[in-house]
């Protein structure tokens, strides 16, 4: 696809050149002390770009890169588009067999790490062998000796500063493969193409309200569905980043004190860590904003952050759909009703991004659109340029996840009179703890692994700190002694730790006349007078 006259390919890329030109001094990225112009920004992408391509990285081959919040993960969004290579972001919190399950999924030829993740690179490259280069990123720890490949900054240097032009783009070609975690049992690889990400970058920076006086602080990680399009949206209106490796609360007050930040997002379990720290006494918020996702906000948690000045933007979306999707857009007249009235219509999903169109339904068995009545029930579907490609080297998940012609979300919903969506449940037996999905047959089958179990069925139960976690229901082999702690350390054994059972009841199993296990029974068991059991 060719720029002509009155047509030119969308990509986030151009974001990143426009700051550069606009912005040139204006600080882009700060990390500890160290703070990046956009000029510098834009040069160090320009080095990342040519180390990769002199690494013989060059179009439709993927790079990954295992790191926290700091500024190569920023560099990342940008460097592997400029010629043409396609990024993979990997979830820290990963074990090694997962990351070494994508890392040959995806058939990455490069791998870029913090060197505190060390330990875990040591256990992948057995079984990686697909990967040719390791690229170290010495931040919080010195590099590891024993893993051969260039330090960060010495890999940059090899690109030297001779400008090497970006390479053409369609805007329809894959930019990034973000990989879920696995609800079904292996992850699925969601392709971005350039033409949603700068679409739902936009949607982002509109919503959100951002502009260049802008200061985005990185309480989200930015390997989770690239930072929902931010990295993105922060360069598109040449808005400033501030980069943090671990959110500790804090650490968090203390960088939206010093830096005057305006903007962050947050999962509902990290405002919660922060409204309950020790560290929110006193705390004046006013002149933040704050986009929640990746579980549905109980209305307390929104009233309580509103009431510490900040002004809370629920949004909806899945990897899918690039992340937010929906914003629950306020109303005028809600600045008149009660603090609880409010949080209480805060918490719905609400309706699509200005730049998703009309592309959003709640659709009945049959692809019916569910009455307005807020009470009947049907499963989210959503289309347009916000939704996925597909999935990468799936096509019988892209086909069944496109049934209809519209993408299904898996979300139960209500839709209400005045167009706002808000979800009721899961069509699937999903955990959502923390913002992550975990699936409880994954976790089922390595509990299974044991040799004192006989049966066992996982379900999310209540958590004040995660919203849900994982709890194992155990039928003992008969004459077996196994304990709650022996099959909890049997699992983080083998598993990664947010995954885990955090309890183990022993008993029988409620059935149907089939032998099928009930789980709702035991999930409505665990939840009852705590409220509907909502996840997104």
């Amino acid at each position: 696809m060719n720029p002509s006259v009155n047509f030119a390919p969308l990509s986030p890329l151009a974001f990143l050149d426009r700051s550069v030109l606009a912005y040139p001094d204006k600080p882009a990225v700060i990390h500890g002390d160290t703070v990046y112009t956009y000029s510098e920004y834009g040069e160090r992408v320009r080095r990342l770009a040519a180390a990769l391509k002199a690494a013989d990285v060059g179009r439709g081959d993927r790079v990954a890169i295992l790191a926290p919040n700091i500024p190569a993960m920023l560099e990342a969004k940008f460097g592997p588009i400029r010629i043409g290579a396609i990024l993979v972001p990997l979830n820290t919190r990963l074990a090694p067999r997962e990351i070494a399950y994508i890392l040959n999924h995806s058939g990455a030829k490069i791998l870029i790490f913090d060197s505190e993740l060390a330990p875990t690179v040591r256990d992948v490259r057995p079984l990686a062998p697909g990967i040719g280069t390791y690229v170290q990123i010495a931040d919080a720890a010195p590099a590891a000796e024993d893993i051969p490949g260039p330090e960060y900054e010495e890999f940059l240097a090899r690109g030297g500063t001779r400008a090497v032009p970006a390479e053409p783009i369609d805007e329809r070609d894959a930019i990034c493969i973000n990989y879920t975690s696995g609800t079904t049992g292996f992850p699925k690889g969601v392709v971005f193409h350039a033409r949603g990400a700068w679409i739902n970058a936009i949607g982002e920076a509109m919503e959100t309200e951002m502009t260049w006086r802008s200061v985005y602080l990185w309480t989200l990680p930015l390997f989770h569905c690239n930072g929902w399009c931010f990295p993105w949206a922060i360069a598109a209106v040449g808005a400033t980043s501030i980069c943090l490796r671990k959110v500790v609360p804090a650490e968090v007050f203390r960088l939206i004190g010093k830096w005057r930040v305006t903007h962050m997002c947050c999962a509902p379990t990290v405002l919660t860590s922060l409204y309950s720290s020790h560290a929110a006494g006193g705390q004046d918020l006013s002149g933040v904003t704050i986009a929640t996702a990746g579980a549905p906000p109980a209305p307390q948690v929104i009233r309580t952050m509103e009431g510490m000045g900040a002004r809370v933007e629920h949004v909806y979306g899945l990897t899918e759909t690039y992340g937010p999707y929906t914003v629950c857009a306020e109303q005028p007249d809600w600045a008149r009703a009660s603090a609880d009235q409010r949080a209480r219509l805060k918490a719905r999903q609400g309706i699509p991004f200005a730049v998703a169109g009309d592309g959003l339904r709640v659709v009945d068995d049959e692809m019916n659109d569910i009455p307005k009545d807020g009470r009947t029930m049907g499963e989210v579907v959503m289309r347009g340029n916000m939704v996925m490609t597909g999935y990468f080297n799936d096509p019988d998940a892209t086909e069944e996840a496109f049934r209809g012609g519209w993408f299904h979300s898996g979300d139960l919903a209500v839709w209400h009179p005045d167009g706002y969506v808000e979800l009721k449940d899961r069509s699937k037996d999903i955990i959502i703890s923390g913002a992550e999905n975990i699936s409880s047959q994954e976790v089922e089958k390595v509990v299974m692994e044991h040799p004192g179990v006989l049966e066992v069925c996982v379900v999310g139960v209540p958590d004040d700190k995660w919203g849900e976690v994982p709890k194992a229901f155990v039928v003992p082999r008969p004459g077996a002694e196994v304990s709650g702690d022996a099959i909890i350390r049997f699992t983080r054994e083998r598993l990664s730790h947010f995954k885990c059972p955090k309890h183990v009841e022993f008993g029988p199993l409620p059935k149907t006349a089939t032998g099928k296990i009930q789980k709702f029974v035991l999930r409505d068991r665990e939840w009852k007078g705590r409220g509907v059991r909502i996840q997104s």
